[in-house]
């Protein structure tokens, strides 16, 4: 789920099917308006996702920056569930199946699941990007192969601060996830697989869980909840600091682009490269870069500002 969702992650390019794939005794999956991946067959299985603050699954609640979230999942026969979420930039991850202790995604019939679940010593945190964030559930009665899709982290990449629990998706985009889906389906029988989707939107401000950003006013060393370094606005073109923190590197990615965006910029490029994080912001003609490396615990935090 990023927005960071803070403990994960929290959800890469893959052709359509083609006609020639089609056979005369099915039919393809399709993809909806929104980018969802559908089953035109009907199919006695159901699926249903939602969030903690939508039991019904057909509103958009609002979460707001350090706001928990929970996501809950159900279906009316035993049957693997996968789980992703796109948020407004296009990041895709896969919240389920995850290698935490409430990872499996086996689910029992009418047994709803809540991923974190109690098991999980760690809370799905919203962060930054703004705006509207898709959960797909999909559903299949077989066992599906995302290796197409998705890969777990090695030790090494752990070792750099990312989250080795949650898998490296290889799509981006709800387009492309959906395409991608279409492929993997295809194989299993067409009656036993069904999707779901719920939105929800991370909104301006702060939630509960996360302190206001100190004034501007306040000197750089001013300690938000999380202890990381305020980003104070001023006429310099760079502003830089160093600090330890047992927090993952999105965690910290997320901090500083929620800033950045706070102040109206929005984030308009993201990368990473073995314990470097950088992303670029747009405010009309003003550009920002945000520069983060990591070693260890140690961060480095570099804000360029090119007006």
């Amino acid at each position: 789920m990023n927005k960071n969702l803070k403990a994960a992650a929290l959800i890469a390019p893959l052709a359509l099917m083609t006609a020639a794939l089609i056979t005369t005794a099915s039919a393809a999956p399709k993809l909806s308006a929104q980018s969802i991946i559908v089953n035109p067959v009907q199919t006695s299985l159901n699926v249903k996702v939602w969030t903690d603050r939508d039991n019904s699954g057909s509103q958009t609640p609002n979460y707001y920056v350090g706001d928990k979230i929970r996501i809950y999942t159900s279906v009316n026969q035993d049957a693997y569930v996968y789980l992703f979420n796109v948020d407004p930039n296009g990041q895709v991850d896969l919240i389920l199946p995850n290698r935490y202790a409430g990872g499996a995604n086996y689910v029992r019939a009418n047994t709803p699941k809540v991923f974190p679940s109690s098991q999980d010593r760690f809370t799905f945190d919203i962060a930054a990007p703004y705006g509207l964030n898709k959960v797909l559930a999909l559903a299949s009665k077989t066992q599906l192969n995302l290796n197409e899709i998705a890969t777990f982290q090695t030790q090494g990449s752990q070792a750099q601060g990312n989250q080795g629990g949650f898998a490296d998706v290889k799509v981006q985009g709800q387009q492309q996830l959906a395409q991608a889906l279409s492929i993997v389906v295809n194989p299993v029988p067409q009656n036993s697989w069904i999707s779901d989707v719920a939105f929800y939107n991370v909104a301006q401000g702060y939630g509960n869980g996360y302190a206001q950003p100190a004034p501007v006013a306040q000197p750089v060393q001013t300690q938000p909840a999380y202890g990381f370094p305020v980003y104070v606005v001023d006429q310099q073109p760079e502003w830089r600091t160093t600090f330890s923190s047992e927090r993952t590197a999105d965690d910290v990615y997320s901090f500083y682009a929620a800033e950045l965006q706070r102040q109206g910029y929005r984030q308009t490029d993201r990368r990473t490269d073995r314990g470097r994080y950088a992303g670029q912001f747009q405010n009309g003609g003003n550009t920002s870069e945000l520069r983060i490396t990591v070693n260890g615990g140690r961060f480095e935090i570099v804000i360029i500002k090119h007006q």
